[in-house]
């Protein structure tokens, strides 16, 4: 006579649990798999208190731990489940251009650079705004859709930056960068005729790659917007600078790693990142002609007036 053995849901979690000691290794690891997104998320997404040493959010990660360690010991039958189930997500998300392993990898990386090696904000001072000196011949200069121009940016991309991988969602602000490379590597500083304020044209600065800030700044705005980036001019007094769209204070994370780590590692090594933030919450970034990484100091802190190039 054939026994039918009585399937019930007890016997369904005795014969799917894990022995010891290996049930709590794994949900240790599991744990730390988990917590990573999890306190990425919640680490954009809460107001930073910035305490020191970012002990706020030393803390939200250990809540995060402590949290997702009572509830998988609570699921412990069902812990390799939950194991299958988050590396089928991750998977998915890396076969088909979701988020995915390399992007935890990327957006870890980027936040916990950051934590460590904080970029420095600095508040837009207008003391009276102004008119943008010589407006009409600076947008009239800014010679983005000249073929000459539009080649050149595209020489700097292909020269310099090319072999950088991963990082997709970035790429046109790395593609910049490669164009203030070649710019501020060549710039060579040299002022108007005397008594006259002389504007160059873009595709007249690429003969020589010399003149003044003005210049520096009109050629800077042009390679940029010729692919694709938003640059900005920024009045100062008796100064001109370029500044960069970098996005919200989410993407300064990604982009002050990719700078600090990967773009400008030797110009940048121990320094801040320098940059304003807009009345709608967004970044910009340095781009002067004295500076050796896209984020350098400003030459001049007192703001008249900004034209941004959309």
């Amino acid at each position: 006579m054939i026994k039918i053995k009585k399937i019930s849901f007890q016997n369904i979690g005795q014969d799917i649990q894990v022995k010891k000691p290996w049930d709590d290794v794994i949900i240790f690891v599991l744990n730390i798999l988990i917590a990573i997104p999890v306190f990425i998320i919640a680490h954009q997404n809460l107001i930073n208190l910035d305490w020191y040493f970012n002990a706020d959010r030393i803390i939200l990660f250990l809540l995060i731990i402590v949290a997702i360690q009572l509830i998988l010991r609570l699921l412990r039958t069902l812990i390799i489940f939950l194991i299958i189930l988050y590396l089928v997500v991750l998977f998915y998300g890396t076969l088909f251009g979701d988020y995915g392993f390399n992007s935890v990898f990327e957006d870890y990386n980027s936040m916990m650079y950051t934590m460590s090696n904080n970029p420095n904000p600095q508040d837009i001072i207008i003391a009276k705004l102004l008119p943008f000196p010589n407006k009409s011949k600076i947008i009239s200069a800014i010679e983005y859709q000249n073929p000459k121009v539009r080649n050149f940016a595209i020489m700097a991309t292909s020269k310099n930056f090319k072999n950088i991988k991963g990082y997709s969602d970035y790429r046109t602000i790395i593609q910049c960068f490669a164009v203030f490379k070649e710019i501020n590597q060549r710039w060579n500083y040299v002022n108007d005729p005397k008594d006259r304020d002389y504007i160059a044209t873009a595709s007249e600065s690429l003969l020589y790659f010399s003149g003044d800030c003005d210049d520096h700044s009109v050629l800077m705005a042009a390679g940029i917007k010729a692919i694709g980036g938003t640059p900005r001019l920024i009045h100062t007094k008796g100064h001109i600078y370029p500044e960069i769209l970098i996005g919200s204070l989410n993407d300064l994370e990604a982009v002050n790693y990719l700078i600090k780590n990967e773009l400008f590692p030797k110009e940048s090594h121990k320094k801040q990142l320098h940059y304003h933030i807009d009345e709608r919450g967004q970044v910009w970034l340095n781009l002067d002609y004295t500076a050796t990484y896209p984020g350098g100091p400003f030459l001049s802190e007192e703001i008249l007036g900004a034209l941004t190039l959309n």
